[in-house]
């Protein structure tokens, strides 16, 4: 069985045709409809410029775009970008990049969508990701983190489920431990088993609280879900935060 180690999970999940078989029936209205409403709260005017931290496929960047916004869309894995690039124009563009560093240039809004943080082996990691969205954003840019409520996920953790998705049958195992929530996920391809490990670190709004005072960044609002009711620590399907 081709089993990948947890240390860096991410490198090699991400780059797998498999990841995006996977995930390829999220929610894409629900994400168009929340980019529309965090944009407009945050008053974007049309060309301002966003950086999506994380970006994949580029999904979210194609969509900020295609509002009006001058998007970069960054992200570690070289075969999501490469994809991505075939949807590049002048106002949309897309590199390799970790986000745990600094990009060379300032934006208006940073952007790190749908639970794409908290992948690191080093915790350090989490605080150098803020430190370095600081860095990236104008003096009057927008901070925004889009995590799960880790309290309420664990709270409704699914332990098992089988999922067929193009013909290939994952299933999927999940379980709280040392602080992470972890996701284990089976199949088979062409008689070849694979096995794959999510792992999220479990945090908490103390904690990116506390990386916020770390990085000198302050927050200005807490929102739930992606209609941005207000956060609810025993309720809230998502920790949404808005940083300068």
């Amino acid at each position: 069985m081709q089993k990948e180690n947890v240390s860096q999970w991410y490198a090699s999940w991400f780059d797998t045709p498999y990841y995006h078989i996977l995930y390829k029936d999220r929610g894409h209205e629900e994400a168009e409809a929340f980019m529309k409403r965090l944009t407009t709260f945050l008053k974007l005017e049309k060309g301002s410029h966003i950086l999506d931290l994380a970006c994949g496929k580029g999904r979210h960047s194609i969509s900020l775009n295609n509002m009006g916004f001058t998007v970069t869309g960054i992200d570690l894995s070289a075969a999501s970008i490469a994809y991505a690039k075939q949807y590049e124009t002048e106002t949309l563009k897309f590199g390799v990049h970790d986000m745990c560093v600094p990009y060379p240039q300032q934006f208006d809004a940073v952007f790190n969508l749908f639970t794409s943080f908290g992948y690191f082996e080093e915790e350090e990691d989490n605080l150098r990701t803020v430190r370095a969205i600081k860095k990236e954003l104008k003096a009057n840019g927008h901070g925004v983190i889009d995590f799960m409520n880790s309290d309420f996920i664990i709270k409704n953790l699914v332990p098992e489920e089988i999922k067929t998705v193009q013909g290939i049958t994952f299933q999927i195992k999940r379980y709280v431990e040392n602080g992470y929530i972890f996701k284990e996920i089976s199949f088979q391809d062409n008689d070849t088993p694979f096995t794959f490990v999510e792992r999220v670190k479990a945090l908490t709004l103390s904690d990116f609280k506390k990386y916020f005072e770390q990085a000198d960044v302050t927050l200005k609002h807490c929102f739930g879900d992606y209609k941005l009711a207000p956060f609810h620590q025993e309720t809230s399907e998502r920790l949404i935060l808005i940083f300068s």
